[in-house]
C-alpha cells in the first residue's frame, strides 16, 4: 500500500505508542507514563488480551528453599539447551521486585500468612519447588484487570479500543533508506474504517504470539502475529519460531475449544490417564505430570494416535471437592457448566497451541534492530524460553522486561518524528467478496494444524510452504486492491508467521525441545537459536 505525501507536522510532544494493552504493554505503560504520554492501542476491547487468559501464576524466586540459580536451572532444563544464561539469569533476579511491583498495584493475590511477602506459592511442571504466585486459578485475569484500572486512571496514557496497527512508518517510507528508524505507524480505526497515521517518540510492540495460526489454540482471538510481522516487514530479525509450544490440557468439548485446563492442577497431583483409568505418563518421563509441557504434550499426542482417541482424561477427584472449589474455582465453574463435575469426573483433555517462545530479537531493554522500535513479552525473542518456555516464566517477562524497556526509553534523548505521509488509499475500492478472506483463514489455520503440528516431516513442512505461498499471492492482490479490514489485515500477518514458522522448522535438522522431527529425531550435540534475517533486496 503506497503513501501519499500528504503530511502534518505534531503540534505536541510525539508520544510513545504501544501496539498491546495486554501485561506486557501495561508494565511499559505504567513506568513510563511519569515522562512520556504514552498511547495503549487495543485492537479488540482493552479486556480481551491474552494475559487476561493466563490461569497459572507468575514465578517469584521468594521462598527460603528457593534460589536464582535453581529457578535459572529449571528454566535452562526445560528449555532444552538454548536457553540464553544472561537472560534467564536477570529475569531470575528480577522477580522478586516484580512480584513486589505487582501487590504494589493491588493485584490481589491468594495469600497465605506463613509465605513469604504473604503469598500463597504454588508449583507447576518443570519447577523443582513452590515458586508460583497465583490469584486462585485467574491470575492473568487479576493481574490485568488490576493494571488496567491504573492505567485508564493515569492522566497521561491514551487507552483506545479497537485500533489495530497496520504498518510500522519507517524512514523507507520518507526515502531516507541510509538511515534506518522507526518514526511511528499507521493504524486502523475500526469505529471509523479510516487508517491514520500517528507518529512516535517510540513504537513499542506488545501484540502477543501466533497461537491463531493454528486451528486448536488456547489463545484469544487478537493473538494473530501482528507484532512479529510487522517488525519483519520492517526489516528486524525474527528468530525460534519453530518452537510453538502446545499446552497439553486444554478443554476438549464442542462447546468450548479454547479453554486451558491449567499446569497448577496438575501440579497439585491430577494424573492423566487412557478411558480405562490407566495412567501413561511413566512411560514416557520419569517427572510424571510434573515433565516440561513439550514431553507431556508429545506423550498425549503419542497416545491418542496409539489408541485412536479424541482425548485423554485429567483426574482430579482425588483431590476433594472442597480443594478444587477453593483452589480452582474458574475451572470448577465453567467445566460444571458444561456438565463435567471435575469433582467426580475425570476432564477431557487435549493439547492445543499455547504459547510462541520464538519473536522478534531484542535485548534485555527491549531493543529491536530498528532504532526507535521496542518489543516486549510474547512477540518478542529474547533467550529466555530457548526451546520451550517453562511455566509461569511469560508473566514474568512481561513485567521485567516491560520495565526494563520503559527505563530504556526514557533514558534515550527526545525524539520528535518528521513530518509523516499520510496513508494512500486512493487507488483501492472496498471489497466485493469478503468471503475470500475467511476461506483463506481456514485453509492456512486447517493446514499448519495438519502439517506443521506437535509432530513434523520435511514433506508436510514443505507442504505447509507451498500453500503458504499460494496464500500470500492471494493475499498480496488483495490487500494492494481494497481497503483494509481488520480481517485482512490479521490474514496478512498470519501467512507471514506461518512462513517464519514453516522456514524456522526447516532449518533446524534434529528434534529438541517443542519442534519434533521424525526425519531428525535426534538432538544434535550442540545446538543454537535459528534466527531469520529478510533479505532486503526482496522488500
Amino acid at each position: 500500500m503506497a503513501a501519499s505525501r500528504r503530511s502534518s507536522t505534531p503540534s505536541t510532544p510525539a508520544p510513545v505508542v504501544i501496539v498491546g494493552a495486554g501485561l506486557g504493554g501495561l508494565s511499559v505503560a505504567l513506568h513510563l507514563a511519569e515522562t512520556h504520554p504514552v498511547i495503549v492501542l487495543a485492537k479488540r476491547g482493552l479486556d480481551e488480551a491474552a494475559t487476561a487468559w493466563a490461569q497459572g501464576g507468575i514465578v517469584g524466586v521468594l521462598g527460603s528453599d528457593d534460589s536464582v540459580d535453581s529457578h535459572v536451572h529449571d528454566t535452562e532444563e526445560a528449555g532444552a539447551g538454548i536457553v540464553d544464561d544472561h537472560t534467564a539469569r536477570y529475569v531470575a533476579e528480577e522477580s522478586a521486585a516484580a512480584i513486589a511491583w505487582l501487590v504494589e498495584q493491588g493485584v490481589p493475590f491468594t495469600t497465605d500468612p506463613e509465605g513469604p511477602l504473604g503469598l500463597h506459592l504454588t508449583r507447576e511442571g518443570g519447577h523443582a519447588v513452590r515458586r508460583i504466585a497465583h490469584a486462585a486459578d485467574a491470575t492473568g485475569r487479576a493481574i490485568h484487570e488490576t493494571l488496567l484500572a491504573r492505567a485508564r486512571a493515569h492522566p497521561r496514557i491514551d487507552l483506545r479500543e479497537r485500533w489495530m496497527a497496520v504498518d510500522l512508518i519507517t524512514s523507507r517510507h520518507l526515502g531516507r533508506d541510509h538511515e534506518a528508524r522507526c518514526h511511528g505507524i499507521y493504524a486502523l480505526d475500526l469505529a471509523t474504517g479510516r487508517v491514520e497515521t500517528i507518529p512516535a517518540a517510540a513504537v513499542v510492540l506488545a501484540t502477543g504470539g501466533v497461537g491463531k495460526v493454528y486451528r486448536y489454540t488456547t489463545n484469544p482471538e487478537t493473538s494473530t502475529g501482528d507484532g512479529i510481522a510487522m517488525a519483519w516487514r520492517a526489516g528486524c530479525r525474527i528468530a525460534n519460531m519453530e518452537f510453538i509450544q502446545f499446552h497439553p490440557t486444554c478443554l476438549y468439548h464442542p462447546q468450548e475449544r479454547t479453554f486451558l485446563i491449567t499446569e497448577a492442577l496438575r501440579g497439585e497431583g491430577a494424573h492423566l490417564t487412557l478411558p480405562d483409568g490407566t495412567r501413561f505418563m511413566a512411560a514416557h518421563d520419569e517427572r510424571l505430570e510434573l515433565a516440561p509441557r513439550d514431553i507431556v504434550a508429545r506423550a498425549i499426542d503419542f497416545e491418542m494416535k496409539r489408541h485412536g482417541l479424541d482425548h485423554v482424561w485429567l483426574d482430579a477427584r482425588h483431590l476433594g471437592e472442597d480443594f478444587l472449589r477453593e483452589h480452582f474455582p474458574t475451572i470448577h465453574a465453567r467445566c460444571l457448566s458444561l456438565g463435567i463435575d471435575i469433582a467426580r469426573q475425570p476432564i477431557p483433555v487435549v493439547p492445543a497451541a499455547h504459547y510462541t517462545c520464538g519473536g522478534v530479537v531484542t535485548d534485555l531493554a527491549g531493543r529491536t534492530d530498528l532504532p526507535g522500535l521496542f518489543a516486549v513479552g510474547e512477540t518478542t525473542y529474547t533467550g529466555l524460553h530457548g526451546a520451550n518456555r517453562l511455566a509461569s516464566n511469560s508473566l514474568l517477562e512481561c513485567v521485567v522486561l516491560g520495565r526494563a524497556a520503559a527505563a530504556r526509553i526514557a533514558a534515550e534523548p527526545t525524539v520528535i518524528p518528521p513530518a509523516l505521509p499520510a496513508w494512500d488509499e486512493s487507488r483501492v475500492e472496498n471489497a466485493d467478496e469478503l468471503v475470500v478472506v475467511s476461506h483463506n483463514w481456514d485453509e492456512l489455520r486447517l493446514f499448519m494444524w495438519n502439517y506443521v503440528g506437535i509432530v513434523r516431516t520435511n514433506k508436510r513442512l514443505y507442504r505447509a510452504l507451498s500453500r503458504i505461498r499460494l496464500l500470500r499471492a492471494e493475499i498480496d492482490e488483495y490487500y494492494g486492491s481494497f481497503r483494509v479490514n481488520r480481517d485482512l489485515l490479521e490474514l496478512r500477518n498470519l501467512v507471514e508467521c506461518a512462513e517464519l514458522v514453516v522456514r524456522s522448522a526447516l532449518e533446524r535438522h534434529e528434534s529438541r525441545g517443542l519442534h519434533y522431527s521424525r526425519d531428525y529425531p535426534a538432538a544434535l550435540p550442540t545446538s543454537f537459536p535459528t534466527v531469520l534475517v529478510r533479505d532486503r533486496r526482496q522488500g
